[in-house]
């Protein structure tokens, strides 16, 4: 076992030779869209970013399925389609899966992937002067916290579902091309959740520039009009005491770092040497990425922020 209840990564990885490692995690989650095939989408691209966000390649996937016995037809199928689109987008295939009956939606995905056992993606990997990336914007959950309430423009919506469905999957790639090392996918614990996870494994301090951090169309405003899901503020909560602001920052703007993320990008810890590789592989892939800051030796917080 290689990564596993020991360490706080993004999947278990078990050896099974000198080439060739197992990578084996699970996702799902309740709605947060209302559209049925979307949903799937995004249920999938969430579980294969585990994968992804390790250094693998999925292989196969099993679908994990929670249903009302009520549930129009249409929309059971339309969230298969969703899932089965996505898991074929990324080479793997659905080979099965389980499916229970339950009050509320639950829908996503038991996924196996394939890595080097030496070419892994880890949260224990980052060392001083690498540079901090990010691969997909911020903002998914103050956006659809709005539109649960119905206060969210659609084409604010629609951009943000674009996003979740969208496949780490050249980003893993590019990584790994470039020989990183070190990273990890953003998800419900939010940006400065994961970066936290990621600066003590590694025994370091994530510098983040604010100014950087790209964000999804209408976050900001949703953002000052602080509408965010209860695991944004349980976040803040919860790793708020080991994250440093330096200059003067308003409730939203510290919001927004916290913001629980659906389907999020991924942030790596990237080599001096290896960002020109990394650029250039991204840009073949015609996929965008942000700086956002680098790594420093260990003080007393896990990520400081400043403007």
């Amino acid at each position: 076992m290689l990564l596993g209840l020991t360490q706080p990564d993004d999947a278990a990885v078990y050896r099974l030779d000198d080439e060739r490692a197992l990578v084996v995690t699970t996702d799902f989650f309740t709605p947060i869209v209302d559209d049925a095939y979307a949903y799937g989408a995004i249920a999938a691209a969430n579980a294969l970013s585990d994968v992804y966000a390790t250094g693998g390649r999925p292989l196969l996937a099993l679908n994990i399925l929670a249903l009302p016995a009520d549930l129009p037809p249409e929309v059971t199928t339309g969230i298969l389609m969703g899932l089965g689109e996505k898991v074929r987008e990324s080479g793997a295939v659905v080979a099965g899966g389980h499916t229970i009956q339950d009050k509320e939606p639950k829908v996503g995905l038991a996924v196996v992937g394939l890595a080097h056992p030496q070419r892994l993606l880890t949260k224990s990997a980052a060392r001083p002067d690498d540079i901090l990336v990010l691969t997909k914007p911020l903002g998914t959950g103050c956006i659809t916290t709005a539109a649960k309430r119905d206060q969210a423009a659609p084409e604010h919506v629609a951009e943000a579902i674009g996003w979740m469905s969208r496949l780490n999957r050249a980003a893993s790639e590019a990584s790994l091309l470039a020989g990183v090392r070190a990273g990890t996918d953003v998800t419900g614990f939010g940006l400065l959740g994961h970066a936290g996870e990621l600066a003590s494994s590694s025994n370091g301090t994530l510098h983040i520039e604010f100014s950087r951090l790209p964000l999804m169309s209408g976050a900001a405003e949703y953002a000052e009009r602080l509408l965010f899901p209860g695991g944004s503020k349980k976040n803040q909560t919860a790793f708020g005491s080991l994250v440093h602001f330096r200059e003067e920052f308003t409730p939203a703007e510290q919001l927004i770092v916290f913001d629980a993320q659906t389907s999020g990008g991924l942030l790596l810890a990237i080599p001096p040497a290896g960002l020109e590789r990394f650029a250039r592989e991204m840009e073949r892939f015609r996929e965008p990425w942000w700086q956002i800051g680098k790594v420093g030796e260990r003080d007393c917080w896990n990520a400081v922020v400043q403007r």
